[in-house]
């Protein structure tokens, strides 16, 4: 056998395994991070990052042109915190999208119903939150479906539009089959280590996190688990309101992108 003939073997079988696995477009496994945004500059995940996420309508940060913040929670379980974050956004008049899992929608039906009664968005987070990468095609769409299906039961939302990966890892393989499946991915562009129980730092720390990174157009994810961040909120959205900015849902967001 010649050597074309060999190479065009062997292209020809790998072109098979990738067919036979799904993986068609790279699984290769990316963690979400950035450098911290600050003195009101929104972060930048750089151009490698910033084309993949644009290839699947993904999105980590809102037009940096206007002071519109995007507030969005993931929620992995209760930890008695939920209803009175949701007191502040009512209060506050503040749209909210709530990413939730398969264990928070059998545990906690009332809040889920309460988030949809008031106006927020329920978005997934998967079932049994797993890292999509180490997961095929069909599992990824199984426990998207388990949470769409789920949740329309208990709150009468039909539509579910919005995924945030768990775990925060992603790969093409995965933005590509949640983009078939009707999902947007939703990454953020502010965060900080909020999700950890044991270590609550005081109200005060949340609130400076928060007000450290904000930048126009942010996305912003929080963990309802924390003390910290129950106990921050109405005084973080009151004086971000003081500085100008308003709060819109991932729904305006896509309304008036370019997407």
């Amino acid at each position: 056998m010649s050597l074309f003939k060999k190479i065009g073997v062997l292209i020809t079988a790998f072109m098979l395994i990738l067919c036979q696995t799904g993986y068609a477009v790279s699984n290769q496994s990316i963690g979400w991070g950035f450098k911290r945004a600050t003195n009101g500059e929104p972060p930048d995940a750089g151009n490698k990052y910033n084309e993949l996420l644009e290839k699947y309508d993904a999105v980590y940060k809102g037009p940096g042109d206007r002071k519109v913040l995007y507030l969005t929670f993931d929620n992995g379980y209760e930890n008695g915190y939920t209803e009175k974050v949701l007191n502040v956004l009512k209060e506050e008049k503040v749209p909210a999208a709530f990413f939730v899992t398969g264990h928070y929608i059998r545990t906690e039906p009332d809040l889920l119903k309460r988030m949809v009664n008031e106006g927020h968005i329920v978005g997934n987070h998967s079932n049994s939150h797993p890292d999509f990468t180490q997961i095929s095609d069909e599992q990824i769409r199984r426990e998207l479906k388990y949470v769409k299906d789920e949740v329309a039961k208990i709150t009468g939302q039909q539509h579910m539009n919005y995924l945030r990966p768990p775990r925060g890892i992603f790969s093409e393989r995965s933005l590509k089959v949640a983009k078939e499946e009707g999902y947007f991915h939703i990454f953020w562009s502010l965060a900080f280590v909020d999700w950890n129980v044991n270590q609550q730092r005081g109200w005060r720390y949340a609130y400076d996190s928060i007000m450290k990174q904000v930048h126009p157009g942010a996305i912003i994810l929080l963990h309802t688990v924390s003390k910290d961040n129950a106990e921050a909120l109405q005084k973080v959205l009151r004086d971000l309101k003081k500085q100008g900015y308003t709060f819109k849902s991932l729904d305006d967001l896509y309304m008036n992108s370019p997407l």
